[in-house]
């Protein structure tokens, strides 16, 4: 199993760097796994792009309904998140002592390590780094 954080499922829906790397990766390795938070995450980054004028009202829109139709389709599978997470990203930052791991981030990591997934994708170096010092394989979009 696959989990996609967010900073890397970004590029499947809003053109960037390494986007179209991501979006090979994204074909070969569905149907993929994220957390809820991951979806909060993205509708958050959309809105931010929409604000600071970096996307169209019409292409936040237009992610919004491919992210609908990955979920739709079975290519994305969005996993809840619940109370053993959070204690468990609570655990996450003192096992991770050297990593400055932020909230959102241990919160995927619990959920990921729930989900005993086998590799984890991400364009955050931090996120990379934690993972890899969970030894989860990790595929990196970032630059």
């Amino acid at each position: 199993m696959v989990y996609l954080d967010t900073s890397a499922l970004l590029k499947r829906y809003i053109p960037e760097a390494n986007s179209e790397a991501f979006d090979a990766y994204f074909v070969e390795c569905a149907p993929a796994s994220i957390g809820r938070l991951g979806l909060v995450e993205l509708r958050c980054a959309l809105a931010r792009k929409r604000r600071d004028r970096k996307i169209s009202t019409e292409r936040e829109k237009a992610a919004l309904d491919e992210i609908r139709t990955d979920i739709q389709d079975g290519v994305l599978v969005v996993h809840p998140g619940i109370d053993a997470h959070f204690a468990e990203a609570f655990h996450l930052i003192d096992r991770l002592v050297e990593v400055p791991l932020r909230s959102l981030d241990a919160l995927h990591l619990a959920i990921a390590l729930s989900l005993d997934v086998r590799e984890l994708a991400t364009a955050d170096a931090v996120m990379r780094q934690a993972a890899q010092a969970l030894e989860i394989n990790v595929v990196y979009f970032g630059s």
